[in-house]
């Protein structure tokens, strides 16, 4: 009985495995912080009060407690199957990450919101544009972003998924506030390059790192080799979040 139990959470924490851990979404709210302009940042405090942005960064996750929001599940990720674009793909009827992106920095500019207040909306995006930075909110269609890939990460039961959100972030044994000091090191020239690319091109960049999240042993025992090949893509993808997710709120706040 008690290993049908185990099993039964281990598979629930599978499916619901959907986005950078809390870890991950300070990072990427921290930096964002770091590269506000002045007014930016007093704006955004009129609306968030004393919450930070590395704080609310993980209120989309937070809500998945609540039933009433059951039909933004499917906005944490988008699916582009290998060989094909987003265009070839569609936009499912349920919406995506991008279209709800995409919906969240219009209505902040308009003051119009289709769900709650504004406060909401900010929250909102400051979580999803994280999350499409994870290569596998870019799914293929095949195993719920790396969900279904039930592997062993540092000799404990895991999946692909989790690995990227959690695992290979939580096994550097830092806190956010200190990752994020570690790994915002990019210079103006390539925080203002970064912060000119529209979604697409985040999404695109997510989408091709694929073939590099799923390059592992035949085994599917990850272990010190992993972590050696992928950090450094895990964590530029989290300072690009960041530094992209400050550009937008610039350009909405600033």
């Amino acid at each position: 009985m008690r290993q049908i139990i185990l099993l039964v959470l281990l598979l629930f924490s599978y499916t619901t495995s959907l986005a950078w851990g809390k870890t991950g979404h300070r990072i990427v709210g921290q930096i964002a912080e770091n590269h506000l302009t002045e007014e930016a940042k007093a704006n955004i405090v009129k609306i968030l009060g004393h919450e930070s942005l590395a704080m609310v960064s993980n209120y989309m996750d937070f809500i998945k407690a609540d039933r009433r929001y059951n039909h933004m599940n499917p906005w944490h990720y988008c699916t582009i199957p290998d060989g094909m674009t987003y265009e070839e793909a569609g936009t499912p009827e349920e919406g995506d990450a991008i279209q709800t992106i995409y919906r969240l920095i219009e209505e902040l500019k308009s003051k119009n919101f289709t769900d709650e207040d504004e406060a909401f909306a900010l929250k909102c995006l400051v979580h999803l544009i994280g999350d499409v930075h994870q290569p596998l909110h870019v799914g293929n269609g095949k195993d719920k972003g790396g969900n279904d890939e039930v592997l062993e990460f540092m000799y404990e039961s895991t999946n692909l998924h989790r690995i990227w959100d959690s695992d290979l972030i939580d096994h550097q044994q830092l806190s956010y506030t200190e990752y994020a000091a570690a790994i915002d090191y990019f210079d103006n020239a390539t925080v203002n390059k970064l912060q000119k690319d529209d979604v697409m091109v985040w999404i695109y960049e997510s989408r091709d790192l694929r073939s590099q999240v799923y390059d592992f042993p035949s085994n599917q025992r990850l272990s010190w080799g992993y972590i050696y090949d992928n950090i450094g893509t895990v964590e530029r993808r989290l300072a690009e979040a960041g530094a992209r997710l400050a550009g937008i709120l610039n350009e909405i706040y600033g």
